[in-house]
């Protein structure tokens, strides 16, 4: 008898992608099969997805990019996503759907929709995506990351926290060792796709700093391609040990060595900086329409665990201000690693899987 199977819809950034990750993992753990259906946006974050996960890539698209002509032709390659999925699901039937946002997601959640398979949403942010919240009233199970989640009336939610990959799980708690005169470490990031702003104005913020302390900052910079050169070039010239990539591939490392993250405030990262347990100062992306960072990273403020700064608050001076405050108090910056603890959920991947498994008994009573 063929093993219960998981179809994970999910793709568009690393923000959808490493939760469903985390919930792959522990239903691989537990005997499932699982299969991600994606794009090939999507599949450029599947390398950290265990190799028993059949990798399956849709036809999808967004309304957001491309011309005329690309615009017209979106609903006919969601149709053909949709169609595609529906046809594998009836070849080989999953016992659950699971939708972790982002238009990839649309032909799976669109065929189980059709096909009336169990099937449910997993929203990482505080406020509904595009998709999910297209899905919110068409599923049996809502389940929200982050607490308060808006949802559409008459839909109720389940708050089970944002699942974390293993790597993040094996770091969590890590021992937080306070700044003070010896070498300190700087991780700033912008979510899976950079940020353009932190590119622009933490290096200069970071220079600013008193000579006694910038002379033990080590900085981790995540920064997009083509502000790369430049964010190196400066720290090179003045003098400041960093390493500048476009992408990390070992951020629970580096987060877990941090004695300051300077980032977005997406919803993974938010995450892995709760479980993992660091202090934090958040910029959340102005450009999104519903302003789902701010809400992401409204926890970890009121904990007590990060200072959260606007775009327009978040200039070189309001920086180095905010950065030298918390490496020069030591025992601050300790109680805002703890604080970051208090608001971790550690077991949601657990807790999201047992939803999964509840909805799979569901659907075979009916």
């Amino acid at each position: 008898m063929k093993a219960p199977l998981l179809i994970i819809a999910a793709g568009g950034t690393g923000g959808h992608m490493f939760p469903a990750q985390s919930l792959a993992e522990v239903m691989l753990a537990r005997g499932w099969r699982v299969r991600l259906s994606t794009d090939a946006r999507g599949a450029r974050y599947v390398g950290g997805f265990p190799e028993a996960v059949e990798i399956v890539q849709v036809s999808s698209a967004t309304f957001a990019r491309g011309g005329v002509v690309a615009k017209a032709m979106v609903p006919f390659r969601i149709l053909a996503g949709t169609l595609g999925a529906a046809w594998r699901m009836l070849r080989d039937r999953p016992s659950v759907v699971v939708g972790f946002g982002g238009y990839p997601s649309i032909p799976a959640l669109g065929a189980a929709t059709l096909l009336r398979l169990p099937r449910m949403i997993h929203e990482q942010n505080g406020v509904l995506g595009r998709v999910n919240e297209l899905f919110a009233k068409r599923v049996d199970t809502v389940a929200c990351g982050t607490w308060p989640t808006e949802l559409p009336e008459g839909v109720e939610g389940v708050h089970v926290g944002n699942p974390v990959r293993s790597s993040v799980l094996e770091r969590a708690g890590a021992g937080y060792i306070p700044p003070g005169d010896y070498p300190m470490e700087l991780l700033v990031m912008g979510g899976s796709q950079g940020a353009r702003i932190l590119s622009e104005v933490v290096p200069p913020a970071i220079a600013a700093l008193p000579m006694d302390m910038l002379k033990n900052i080590r900085v981790s910079h995540q920064a997009r391609d083509e502000d790369g050169e430049r964010v190196t070039e400066f720290y090179r010239e003045n003098g400041i040990a960093a390493d500048v990539q476009p992408f990390f591939d070992d951020v629970p490392r580096r987060m877990s060595e941090a004695q300051l993250v300077i980032t977005r405030a997406g919803a993974s990262t938010v995450a892995d900086m709760s479980v993992i347990g660091r202090p934090s100062v958040l910029v959340p992306l102005a450009a999104a329409i519903r302003d789902e960072q701010t809400a992401n990273g409204r926890g970890l403020v009121d904990a007590g665990a990060a200072v959260m700064l606007t775009e327009q608050e978040a200039t070189p001076e309001t920086l180095t201000e905010q950065i030298e405050t918390i490496l020069s108090m030591p025992q601050i910056a300790l109680q805002m690693a703890n604080a970051a603890l208090s608001v971790g959920k550690p077991e949601a991947a657990e807790a999201l899987a047992a939803l999964v498994e509840t909805l799979a008994d569901q659907g075979r009573k009916t």
